[in-house]
Formats: C-alpha cells, structure tokens, sequence
C-alpha cells in the first residue's frame, strides 16, 4: 500500500491547540514509557524525514522529525472524523540547537469517554520556509485487529452521533445494517450503542417513523430494524419495521398487475421496493408468531415480481417496467441483484420452500451475476452503469455492491456448505489489497485504486468483509 502524504500552506491547519484527551493514559505522555511503539507511516519534505510511531497498546502515537535544522517544527493533527476535519498543531515542537531530530509527546488515539475513534498523523515544517508535509492518517490497531474489525472501525469514524454525515438518508440506513450485520456475524458489540442512538435521534425526521416519499428509502429502514430487534431483542424495534411495512404497502396497486410504486407519486414502478417489500414482509413474518398477513403479502408480491418481465433471459434484474408495463432494459445494477436474494431466504425459511423454487431463484440469479462479464469482469464485483467510463457512481450507486454482497452471505449461510463463499472471500481480499488507504477506508473501485473515501463506499466494502465471515 503506498504511502499517503500531503502539502500544505501553514494558514490550512486548522483547529485548536488545546483539548487534553485521556484513555488508558492522558496526553502528554512522554514516549520513553510507551510499549513497541513502530512506524506506522512516514513522508520527506526536503530531505527532512517525518514519521508517525503508534504504541497500540497504549492507544497513543507521537510524531519525529530527523534529518532536520534547529528550528524546524514537528507536531501530531488528531482526527475524529476520518480525516475531514483535525485539532491542529498537538505537541508541537521545534528541534533544538545543536540537534537534527525531534519528537512530540504521546497523544491518544480515541477518545472513549466522549465515543470518538480518532486517527493521527505526523506534520512537520522547515524553520525557514511556509510549507508543511504531513504522513495519511492512521490509528493503532486497537478495534481494528482483523480486517473486519478494521472495516467497522473505519464505518464508525464517519459516524456523527446521530448518522453518516458523508453519505445520505438511504445509505445511513445501509450503514447501519452494515454494523448490526457485523455484530450478528461477530458478536462483536463495541459499536451496538449506534443502534438506538440512530433510532431516538431519527425518528421524527421527514414524514415520521423513516417514511418519505420514497417507498425504497421507507423499506431500507424497516429492514435495518428487523436487524436491530435481532441483534437487542427489543419489541420496539420490530413495531417500527412494521410501520415501515405497512406504510410502503399502501403503495402496492393493480397497475401493471401488481406490485408496489417506487415513490408515493406512483409514477414508476421498478425492481427495488418490490424485492425490500418482500423481504421485509418475509422476515417480519418469520419474527411474528401466528402471523400470515405479512407472509401473504410477500408472497404475493414476488409471485407478481416473477412474472413482471423485470427478470430478463440472462436471469438478471433490470431496474424497472415501461410506461406500457414491459422491462425498460435499464441497467442491471447489482443491488437489484442482491435484495431478491435475501427475501427468497426468508420466504424459503417462511414456506420451507416445499418445492425448492425459492432457492433455485436465487441461485440462478447469483450464478448470473458470477457469470456476467459486465458485473463480474475478472472475478471481482463491479458496477458496470457507474464505474465505467471513470464515473463516480454519484450518491447511490456506491452502496449497491454492498447490498448484493450481505444478501448473497445470507443465501450463502443458508445453503450447504457455502458454496459462494470462496467468492465472497475474493470481494474481501481485493478490497483489502487494492482499494484501501492508511486509515482503513475503502473506495469505490473493489479492484482498485483506491479512490475516495465516504461512508457509502466504506459501508459497502465492510458488507463483503462481513458477508464473508
């Protein structure tokens, strides 16, 4: 992986000076007393050497400067958001007469009093010249010891207390099934507080009880509660996921022979909600003693899905239906590929699937995808509709690969032996080796280069480390 460094003026440096942070130890700590402390990322500014040392066992890191001039400065910039934003200028020091190098003090990486995970990096600057280099990010392997781990760790950086601020309302929903899959699957519960923070500090927002007019957005979040009633046992979770349901179903008609709207305009009806309603439908059922209402609607609804043309000869998703009620041919995008799958498991575990059709769907769909050049090229998953031709995949289309990865892991656990885990492992591995930085962030691009970092792609990747477990 290479190493990140950046150039920048004195006056960019942003934050306080102060804020004294204690964990296991307070800052200030003098580096003699740390344990195995190692470069962890290092960069050159005019033959000067700046480097950034962690201790992780005592959470802490300190910035040197060597090969320098007396009056050169060295200092630590600690991040609790990633990187977007810093306290400036910790422990700044200046090397001192008749000396090449220096260091600062030890600072803490996170800050567990107030919930913050923090990154550091080291920053230095010529005495006699108004430029500064500063190491990437990065933080001690505290919270972060496998790549899974270090995936979740790097989702929670972005999280505020409130949601994912880099990313949007959907895709918060998305990150937040991201942490309750990871908790399911590693029983991992350092981040379960997120959970009902998201849940008290959201609820009143848009139309009430995560409703808007989008019947997608108003399903990603009934699902995220069905995940958060397993995971807590908490009643009030499941009667939100039924609001959400219920809600979304008012929005199911005739038109086209069924099935539900895209939004509450009732202008398009496509693939997405369709396949959210009935996995949501399905898993409330599969939640709800002597429930059948929520059953038969699911089943209603991917009987009409099967039969809408949106399932093309390839056996892959197109977005939606025409005017006319006829498949538009739109891109195949791999979230639509995805949700089916995890709604034929849960009607599967419904039904017991008498006559296997439920399963045999799903495998046919994911056998497609494996086999698609255009979202399979070379073995790694890729979004074809975004990604090529340089695109940025904008505000959505980073959270779809994800959401096919965590519901092709919930089709994976519950077939016989796995047999799509060797794939899974595959998504994993390239986004570890290709698509990451200093600080455990994902890109876009699950074969690489990294690109940019926000909470969408880093959610999605997370979803291959988790769906791989």
């Amino acid at each position: 992986m290479k190493l990140i460094f950046e150039i920048l003026v004195v006056l960019s440096v942003t934050g306080s000076y102060g804020q004294n942070t204690c964990n296991i130890y307070c800052d200030g700590r003098n580096p003699d007393l740390s344990i195995d402390t190692r470069v962890i990322l290092s960069t050159e500014l005019f033959g000067r050497q700046i480097s950034l040392y962690i201790s992780d066992a005592d959470n802490m890191g300190f910035a040197e400067i060597s090969n320098g001039d007396p009056t050169d400065l060295i200092w630590l910039d600690r991040s609790w958001d990633g990187g977007i934003s810093w306290t400036g200028k910790l422990g700044e020091v200046t090397i001192p007469t008749g000396s090449r190098s220096t260091n600062t003090m030890l600072y803490n990486v996170d800050n567990p009093a107030d919930r913050q995970i923090g990154a550091l990096r080291a920053c230095g600057q010529p005495g006699n010249r108004d430029v500064i280099a500063c190491t990437g990010w990065a933080r001690s392997s505290v919270s972060a010891g496998t790549p899974v781990d270090a995936a979740a760790t790097a989702l929670m950086q972005f999280y505020d207390g409130t949601l994912w601020p880099t990313t949007g309302w959907w895709n918060g929903a998305n990150c937040l099934q991201a942490i309750i899959d990871y908790i399911k699957v590693t029983g991992n519960r350092n981040y379960l507080y997120v959970v009902d923070e998201v849940f008290e500090k959201n609820k009143d927002l848009h139309d009430g009880n995560f409703t808007n007019e989008y019947i997608d957005d108003t399903l990603w979040w009934g699902l995220a509660w069905v995940g958060a009633y397993d995971i807590t046992g908490d009643n009030k979770y499941l009667e939100m996921a039924k609001v959400d349901s219920d809600y979304s179903y008012l929005y199911k008609d005739d038109v086209c022979g069924g099935g539900l709207w895209w939004k509450t305009d009732r202008n398009y009806k496509n693939a997405i909600p369709n396949e959210l309603f009935i996995k949501l439908a399905a898993s409330l059922h599969n939640r709800i003693p002597g429930d059948t209402m929520y059953l038969n609607q699911a089943v209603e609804v991917v009987e009409w899905f099967k039969m809408s043309g949106m399932i093309n000869a390839e056996n892959l998703i197109n977005d939606g239906l025409t005017s006319d009620c006829r498949n538009n041919g739109q891109v195949t995008w791999s979230y639509n590929q995805g949700v089916i799958l995890g709604g034929l498991v849960e009607l599967a575990i419904a039904s017991g699937d008498p006559d296997g059709s439920y399963i045999k769907l799903a495998t046919d769909i994911t056998n497609a995808v494996i086999q698609s050049s255009n979202l399979n090229p070379n073995g790694i998953l890729y979004e074809y509709g975004c990604e090529g031709g340089g695109g940025d995949c904008g505000g959505d289309g980073p959270s779809f690969k994800g959401i096919f990865t965590r519901n092709l892991g919930e089709l994976d656990r519950y077939l016989p032996n796995r047999p799509y885990k060797s794939w899974l492992e595959a998504q994993a591995a390239s986004n570890w080796n290709n698509n990451r930085n200093s600080l455990n962030q994902f890109g876009v691009h699950w074969s690489g280069p990294f690109d940019r970092a926000n909470g969408a792609n880093q959610h999605s990747a997370f979803e291959a480390f988790t769906a791989a477990v």
